[in-house]
């Protein structure tokens, strides 16, 4: 089980940022998505960043560790021979979820946030019932990792990879498209839930457009 989850890690990281920059840069005219890391220390776009790589490398540890033996699971959750099975089958819809909708972005797709660049606001799909799929469906991903191999490591990954999101989401993102889209986004924003339908909505302040 150990060995198959780690597999699934591999692949998914394989696809969901080589691949998916490599059609990127197809339809965005050699443009791989990728914008350059926040140099400003201690900034919310540089804790985002941080906290990202973290949970990435430790969940590549933490799969690791639980195929080699290495970490012992948590109590009591290898008591449970349902459980690795049920955070297997989370993980693959996860990952699924992770790659289409990142595919639903389009050209608008990004890793990483340029203040000067100007994308379309995505809204349709199932940009019209979560405002961050992408990051929603990776919570997922790891989640169901952490059922399927249940150590402190994959553990600290998840808590890792739920920290990053929410800096980046409401310290980056958040600001940046408030500031890129005016009042079409805080529209948006006051209709659609920031991961969960209908939680973490906007109140419409009336900004302007830029």
């Amino acid at each position: 089980m150990a060995l198959t989850a780690l597999l699934l890690y591999v692949v998914g990281l394989a696809v969901c940022f080589g691949v998916q920059s490599w059609l990127h840069r197809a339809r965005a005219g050699g443009d791989a998505g990728f914008r350059r890391p926040p140099r400003e220390p201690r900034s919310p776009a540089w804790w985002g960043a941080l906290s990202f790589v973290a949970a990435l490398v430790l969940g590549l540890a933490g799969l690791l560790l639980g195929t080699f033996g290495v970490a012992k699971p948590l109590l009591p959750l290898d008591r449970a021979p349902a459980v690795p099975w049920l955070g297997l089958l989370l993980a693959l819809v996860g990952f699924v979820g992770t790659v289409c909708s990142q595919q639903a972005m389009g050209r608008s797709w990004r890793i990483g946030v340029e203040e000067s660049e100007r994308t379309e606001l995505v809204e349709s799909g199932v940009f019209g019932w979560s405002r961050n799929p992408v990051f929603l469906a990776m919570i997922v991903t790891l989640a169901g990792l952490t059922l399927a191999v249940p150590n402190v490591v994959q553990l600290a990954a998840l808590v890792c990879l739920v920290l990053a999101i929410e800096v980046q989401v409401r310290g980056v993102e958040e600001p940046y498209l408030l500031r890129a889209h005016g009042a079409d986004y805080a529209d948006y924003a006051s209709r659609v839930g920031r991961f969960i339908p209908g939680v973490g909505r906007l109140p419409h302040r009336g900004v302007a457009a830029p």
